[in-house]
């Protein structure tokens, strides 16, 4: 790579085995949606998780959206969901016309702290009006502290979806990252560990709800010669041409969380012992797969803002981006209810002092160095 060629956050990283999947589709014709690479994608992806079954759809955002649908969530019932997160993991309680409260982080791994996940259930309880679902998200690969906020979810008899967008591949005590919930979901987005251009998964243990999202996601056609529609569907069934990407991603997955996993460990070994620079914790309770390599910055001891690196970055032609946004923060969400960490805004202050580091699987040594160096200059070290 010459000295100014973009080094993006997490580009897309082809093994060469996805073309052997695609050439077969086109050599057999099935272009149309479904078709084989479909249906052995979906057995292979539960297989990895450890799950029963899945179903392939076209985003993580209308996995989701499915899972909701399943459980029964209609227009103005409430909805917990993780407040450090993405915007299509609420999006879609929005699609429903239900009502979204959000949860704060915990510090150990920056995902739903079950102390506010609790106080929470305690309000809605007192309300007499507890939520019909619990999203929870892993973020940036890591999976949150699920057995305390189970624990928490069964207590009410609330079932959790498991947001694990960003987790493939990650680990939560010996258990696969997105099998813990009522329901799991990955995205496949160009931007994640494995990708299929675009694309997702719903996957459960029960085969009744996994062979309803199926139904739903092609249009609800009713089993009749002609096309005869009882239920409103949607168009969200993955393409066989897709399907065929993520196997040949999917066989290298392992490949993948392990180059991630170095990336952030070149980060941490030039970078931890800077005093104002603290990286995001690995939990104890699982294994991340590093999808980003994230961390905060503290302006009074560095004399910069996160602000001030990824501008700075940036002018290297290097893209780096803040952790994301809290919902609770966002104008469209403007008067949801939030339940804070121990009386302390985690989220809000994750927000406000992190970034996230190029981190693809494909970045070079060198190219890191580069990274590396830069960050050095901004910070003086």
């Amino acid at each position: 790579m010459t000295k100014n060629e973009r080094i993006y956050l997490s580009s897309p990283h082809m093994s060469g085995e996805e073309s052997l999947y695609i050439e077969k589709a086109f050599s057999e014709n099935w272009i149309a949606p479904l078709g084989p690479n479909v249906d052995k994608f979906e057995k292979e992806i539960a297989d990895y998780v450890g799950v029963g079954h899945a179903a392939a759809v076209s985003s993580g955002t209308a996995a989701i959206h499915l899972a909701l649908e399943l459980l029964g969530v209609k227009e103005g019932d409430i909805v917990f969901c993780s407040t450090l997160t993405f915007v299509a993991s609420a999006n879609p309680i929005l699609y429903k016309k239900a009502k979204p409260i959000f949860i704060d982080s915990e510090p150990s791994s920056w995902n739903m702290s079950p102390d506010a996940l609790e106080e929470a259930f305690s309000y809605a309880s007192k309300k007499g009006k507890l939520p019909k679902a619990v999203i929870v998200v892993n973020l940036y690969g890591q999976s949150a502290d699920l057995d305390p906020i189970k624990e928490i979810c069964d207590k009410y008899d609330v079932p959790i979806i498991e947001d694990a967008a960003e987790s493939l591949g990650a680990t939560y005590k010996g258990r696969a990252s997105g099998s813990i919930g009522k329901f799991g979901v990955f995205s496949f987005n160009g931007n994640k560990i494995i990708t299929t251009s675009g694309g997702g998964m719903l996957v459960s243990d029960d085969e009744g709800l996994i062979n309803r999202a199926r139904f739903l996601s092609t249009q609800a056609r009713d089993p009749a010669v002609h096309y005869q529609h009882t239920y409103m569907g949607y168009n969200y069934r993955m393409s066989n041409i897709l399907a065929g990407i993520g196997r040949g991603q999917l066989k290298v997955l392992n490949n993948r969380v392990e180059a991630r996993r170095e990336v952030f460990s070149r980060y941490f070994k030039a970078l931890s012992d800077i005093d104002g620079i603290k990286f995001m914790p690995e939990a104890i309770f699982g294994m991340s797969n590093r999808w980003l390599t994230a961390l905060t910055v503290d302006q009074k001891k560095l004399g910069l803002t996160r602000s001030d690196i990824i501008h700075g970055l940036e002018v290297e032609n290097i893209e780096a981006r803040p952790v994301w946004k809290p919902l609770h923060l966002q104008p469209l969400f403007k008067g949801s209810k939030y339940f804070l960490h121990k009386g302390k805004d985690v989220s809000k202050e994750l927000f406000q002092s992190g970034l996230c580091l190029p981190s693809g699987s494909n970045l070079t040594e060198e190219d890191q160095s580069r990274v590396i160096k830069i960050l050095k200059k901004l910070t003086n070290k």
